[in-house]
This record gives C-alpha cells, structure tokens and sequence, in this order.
C-alpha cells in the first residue's frame, strides 16, 4: 500500500519536473495544468515529509533526497509501464505463421522482452524472428520475406506496405570522456582527430553522409566501421569520434563511462524508427504490435537516458501515427 498523499500521478509529475525543471513543460508533458502540477508536487512532499524539488531556483533543481527518490521512482514507473506494454497485445493465437524482422539497435533490451511478449500469445503460431541492420530489413520487405519489419525510416513509399512511426531518434555526437570541454563541441576541436564511420552501406551510414554533405562538412575517411559496438570501442579508447543516435548510445552501455555525448556543431537532423507490414497484413496486428513497441521503448530506452541527457527531451521521443 502507497504511503498517504503518494500517488502514480505524483510520481509521474515528479518525473517529469526533474526531467525538465519546469512547471510549464511538465505540465505539458503530464497533460494537467500548471496549478495541478504544483499541488502535485506538494502533496508528494508533504506525504514524504521532505523538499524533492528547490522550489526558489529556476530551472528547478532536484534536492539531494529528491534525486535519491526519483531513482526508485523512476524504476517503479519503468515496471509499471512494462507491464502496461503486456496487456496491450492483442490475441494472437489465430495467427498460423509470422515472419519478423527487428533493427538491431534494439538487441540489448527490447527485443528480448518484446519476443516474450508475443511468444507467449503465438501458441499456434510458426513464427520467425531476426535481426539485422535497417537497409536489410527494408530489402526483405520489399522481397515479401517479412510480414512485420522494424528498421529505420527512408522516406521512400513502398508498393504494398503500410508503415507505423515508432521513434524519432536524433543525431548526436560522441567523442572520448574528457576530449571535450563544452558540451557542444567546436567543428574546430571535432577537425583535430578522427570522425569514425559506420560502414557505408549501411542506412545510418548514408543518412550520415548525406547531412554532411549539405552542411558542405568534409571529414577525412580513414575508419569505416561495420559493427556499431566496435565502433562506440574505438571512441571509448580515444582514437576519434563519431556521429551515432541516442539508440546508437543505449545500445553501448559498456562505454558510458568512457564516452561523453553532445549535441551537434552543426545543423541538428534526426531518422524515424518506423514499423512496416504487408498492406495485406491483418491491420490489428501490426497497429498493435507497433503500440507495444512504443511502449517498451519510452520505458526501456527513452525514460533511462532522458534522466542522464534531459538535453534530448523533445527530440528523442515516440511517435503517434
């Protein structure tokens, strides 16, 4: 049982002001009034008997026993919304085969669980999972190998296929811990040592390339790296730096103490993470299957590294159809 006066709603509001520290934009994130946010927050304090939040700074600032709360908090709401995400699917004992394929920034943690989920519906089911980079399970799509892709976003309209937006993941920068003093690095200090590549053919890689391009950016090609953990490696131990995403980022927690994260010197861009089915595909299943996909990556991915980079918080965010 809560302790009076603590609630789910205060809990989530409290979130959200820490992220932003502003009563506005919590608002506006939680979808209540600034004068609900505030009592809120009140009640919240009150029930605990202490200040979560230094209510005379601007932005508000987390108090040191706000700051030990909010990571139980956090975690609570992170479960919560998991299990949320589990009684979303559908029922899909009708289905008699599924061929899936999933990007495979998403190995390290929504994959498994998302697989779990739908394992334990598909009990008639002959079902057929991979992963694999974006520009393959757009060729397997367009091939009708998959019922179901999840891969980035090209623009391009394809015969036959619906798609259901799912993430908006912006381009960031990371370079070796300490490299940079400023956390937006001049395009001077980024000159001074190695851009590290992804592996040309790759979707991510082209869409690098492309917004360098526009931005008139020449960068000398001496790595080109195919696996995007070696290359978060190569950061890690300082041979250069590298323009990835905040997915790019999660997905490399090894390295998160080796690695500082920026934003862009240089105009911002960002790529859609999107879910494809076959237009003949039943329309409940991929609608519902993207909902829950929506839902584990805001507690999965999302609500984690907002808490360390709050920088991200109107860029790196699902997407509704």
């Amino acid at each position: 049982m809560l302790m009076k006066g603590v609630t789910l709603k205060g809990l989530e509001v409290f979130e959200a002001l820490a992220a932003s520290g502003s009563v506005a934009q919590a608002a506006e994130i939680t979808g209540l009034s600034q004068p609900a946010v505030s009592q809120q927050i009140r009640n919240l304090e009150t029930a605990l008997g202490t200040n979560l939040v230094d209510h005379g700074k601007r932005p508000m600032q987390v108090t040191s026993a706000g700051r030990s709360f909010l990571v139980r908090a956090a975690s609570v709401l992170s479960e919560l919304r998991l299990a949320q995400s589990e009684l979303t699917v559908m029922d899909l004992t009708h289905l008699s085969t599924l061929n899936m394929g999933i990007i495979d920034d998403f190995d390290n943690d929504l994959t498994p669980r998302l697989v779990t989920i739908l394992a334990e519906s598909l009990t008639r089911c002959r079902f057929k999972l991979i992963t694999a980079p974006s520009h393959e399970i757009s060729a397997a799509m367009k091939d009708r190998h998959l019922h179901i892709g999840v891969a980035a976003s090209t623009g391009e309209m394809l015969n036959g296929v619906t798609e259901y937006p799912l993430v908006r993941d912006p381009f960031i920068v990371v370079t070796p811990r300490g490299k940079v003093a400023t956390q937006t690095p001049a395009l001077d200090t980024l000159q001074g040592f190695p851009l590290l590549r992804y592996e040309r053919k790759q979707l991510i890689s082209r869409q690098i390339e492309s917004h360098l391009a526009r931005q008139k950016l020449d960068f000398p090609a001496r790595f080109e790296i195919g696996s995007h953990l070696s290359l978060m490696a190569l950061v890690a131990r300082g041979i250069g730096w590298a323009v990835t995403t905040p997915l790019g980022y999660m997905r490399a927690t090894r390295f998160h103490d080796q690695i500082d994260v920026h934003p862009l010197p240089f105009s911002p861009f960002s790529r859609n993470i999107s879910l494809f089915a076959g237009a003949d595909w039943a329309d409940r299943v991929p609608r519902d299957v993207a909902q829950t996909m929506r839902r584990l990556v805001q507690a999965q991915i999302i609500d984690p590294a907002l808490r360390n980079l709050p920088w991200l918080e109107k860029d790196f965010r699902v997407l509704t159809e």
